[in-house]
């Protein structure tokens, strides 16, 4: 099938499927939240029925809620809940942020964000649910498989993000974490008709850890945080044990059954000075408990988007206080791109994305919702679309995911990682960032590794980033931007981390310490990401920006920004496309390995109205 004739049936599919679809939850499958928001009752009531199973599991807990959007509506420290928690990565790792001792508040915005930001009203997921996917293996401990399809997700929507947001500034918009996204269980969503509304978070010990066995049970945390959901918890349908992620049943809880009624929970009035207090953490808040904003409003900073240039394709955007478009389809800083081209390289993703098949959500059948972003060879967003209903961390994940795939692509990306200083851990050690370079250099047989012009996308930087290669073989050695196994955890991974962590732990000595470039460089101002669903964009064999995607299985991610980006190209005619076959990172085979990196990987199916097979074969 050549590529010419694939963009055409393409868009005659879609034709027929827009034309027969209006708007809202009838588009094929689509799902369109409803504004909803969380009163301040409601987070009383949350907190009132979590604070009352913590009691009847004799935990003094911690507990936070947060909305849609990020913004800490409360949260609440019970008497006697321990001063400080220390992050435990369960792997015998000792660097990074292993060992580092915080209050809990720090932690239970990370469990809420976690559920709020991967939940939508197709699917519910949990802090455990994140934990599955984004270990060295997938599942966690079954030997020899691949590592999970979010791997390195945790280091996202950091403090020194310049996309995500500060609650501390009054600005409206997605939020920042203290400490990227968490793995340890203890996160759940909050439902209103539906619609997700925010999720609860609850620490009771004194370990941030990861849940490394997806068959242990029991969770008191999870018990406490149950409880809070009553009345408001996800629907059955959608739960995260609802959904089959190559061939394997995701977790949702493994709670059991709560000590306590949550209706028969005791007024939060009642609560305040006998049980606890409520609390703010600088930045964040937290006390007093203030109201939720309702998702799809101005006031959460993420509306519909009304460029006619996107009409008929459920295309939302992402606004600031004054209701503009924080990211339209402009032309390139660097003079690379016009415009018209990253309006058209957004529109012909859309409508891959309006066609494809959701993995992670239910009804089967749904359309996937994703977020789509271009970034110039500046690493400036010079674009940023999304669907409605697309999961929220995506907004600072997808430009991270774009800019990756730009700036190793780049010749400067060697040079510029020599020059940064290293990472100075507290615990009193150091990590050199230039030693992921020459452990590049040996890995490809190359002096010129990451110097050279070849293309890397983002699932090849992951590939390099594993703490085996091949991926997931027990045995083998740690790619090179990863840190010698067992010496790594999710919370000490080697260069992800390593890029952000002096800007990234800045702010938990010192609040005021904030910048909004996490890595010192200016093209990956907010980090590096792992999985797959980022590709370099070419003119020819100029490297003039990058595209992404995110939002649902990584692979349909590959699926909407690749051929997205094709489809572009042939429509615009002006040179425009993915990066010639030769150039590009799965022609490089690493010395003494014999394994090929991966490129891209689409669905073997991807359609929902079509049984075309292999649709990126031969782009």
């Amino acid at each position: 099938m050549s590529a010419v004739w694939r963009t055409a049936v393409l868009a005659a599919m879609l034709g027929v499927l827009l034309a027969g679809c209006g708007g809202g939850a009838s588009n094929g499958g689509l799902q369109v939240p409803s504004p909803n928001a969380l009163s301040v009752a409601d987070v009383q009531q949350i907190i009132a029925q979590a604070v009352a199973e913590a009691q009847a599991q004799n935990l003094n807990a911690t507990i936070g809620v947060v909305d849609r959007v990020g913004n800490v509506l409360a949260i609440f420290k019970m008497n006697g809940a321990a001063p400080l928690v220390t992050v435990n990565g369960g792997n015998g790792a000792v660097g990074g942020l292993e060992g580092v001792m915080l209050p809990p508040e720090f932690f239970v915005i990370p469990k809420a964000l976690s559920a709020a930001y991967f939940s939508s009203a197709g699917n519910a997921f949990t802090s455990r649910t994140a934990g599955q996917i984004i270990q060295e293996h997938f599942n966690p401990s079954e030997f020899d498989q691949p590592a999970g399809p979010l791997f390195g997700v945790q280091f996202s929507q950091l403090t020194c993000s310049d996309v995500s947001l500060r609650q501390s500034d009054g600005t409206i918009g997605t939020k920042r974490s203290p400490l990227g996204f968490a793995a340890d269980p203890g996160g759940l969503p909050l439902y209103k008709n539906g619609s997700v509304v925010g999720a609860i978070g609850v620490i009771a010990g004194t370990q941030y850890t990861v849940d490394r066995n997806v068959l242990d049970t029991l969770d008191p945390e999870e018990l406490v945080a149950e409880a809070g959901t009553f009345g408001f918890a996800a629907p059955a349908a959608i739960r995260a044990d609802q959904i089959v992620v190559d061939g394997r049943s995701l977790r949702f809880t493994d709670s059991g059954t709560t000590l306590t009624n949550p209706s028969m929970a005791p007024p939060f009035g009642s609560l305040v000075g006998t049980a606890g207090a409520l609390v703010n953490l600088p930045g964040y808040g937290g006390n007093p408990v203030v109201p939720g904003t309702a998702y799809g409003t101005p006031a959460s900073g993420v509306v519909p988007d009304p460029n006619p240039a996107f009409a008929g394709l459920n295309a939302w955007q992402v606004v600031d206080a004054n209701d503009n478009n924080r990211f339209p389809p402009q032309a390139g800083t660097d003079g690379l791109m016009s415009a018209a081209e990253v309006t058209q390289i957004i529109k012909s993703a859309l409508q891959v994305a309006n066609h494809t098949r959701a993995q992670v959500r239910q009804p089967v059948g749904s359309v996937a919702q994703v977020t789509i972003a271009v970034v110039d060879t500046n690493g400036a967003i010079v674009g940023l679309s999304r669907q409605p209903d697309a999961l929220v961390d995506a907004i600072d994940a997808v430009p991270q995911k774009a800019r990756t795939a730009l700036f190793f692509s780049s010749n400067g990306a060697a040079a510029a990682l020599q020059s940064l200083p290293p990472a100075m851990y507290l615990n009193g050690t150091n990590s050199p960032i230039s030693a992921y370079v020459t452990a590049a250099q040996k890995f490809f047989n190359s002096p010129n590794a990451f110097a050279n012009g070849i293309a890397f996308s983002t699932r090849s930087i992951g590939n390099i980033s594993a703490p085996f290669f091949p991926d997931g073989i027990e045995g083998t050695a740690n790619g090179p931007f990863a840190k010698p196994y067992p010496n790594w955890s999710i919370f000490d991974n080697g260069l992800e981390l390593d890029l952000d962590y002096n800007n990234f732990v800045a702010p938990l000595i010192n609040p005021s310490n904030l910048t909004s470039n996490c890595t010192g460089i200016k093209q990956i101002p907010n980090g590096i990401t792992l999985f797959g669903g980022g590709f370099p964009i070419y003119r020819g064999n100029q490297l003039v920006g990058a595209v992404a995607a995110s939002g649902d299985g990584t692979d349909q991610s590959d699926l909407i920004a690749f051929l997205g980006l094709n489809n572009a190209g042939q429509i615009l005619q002006t040179g425009i496309g993915n990066a010639p076959p030769a150039m590009r990172a799965d022609q490089l085979v690493p010395q003494g390995e014999g394994t090929r990196l991966r490129y891209v990987n689409c669905p073997p199916a991807p359609f929902i109205d079509s049984t075309a097979q292999n649709v990126c074969a031969g782009l």
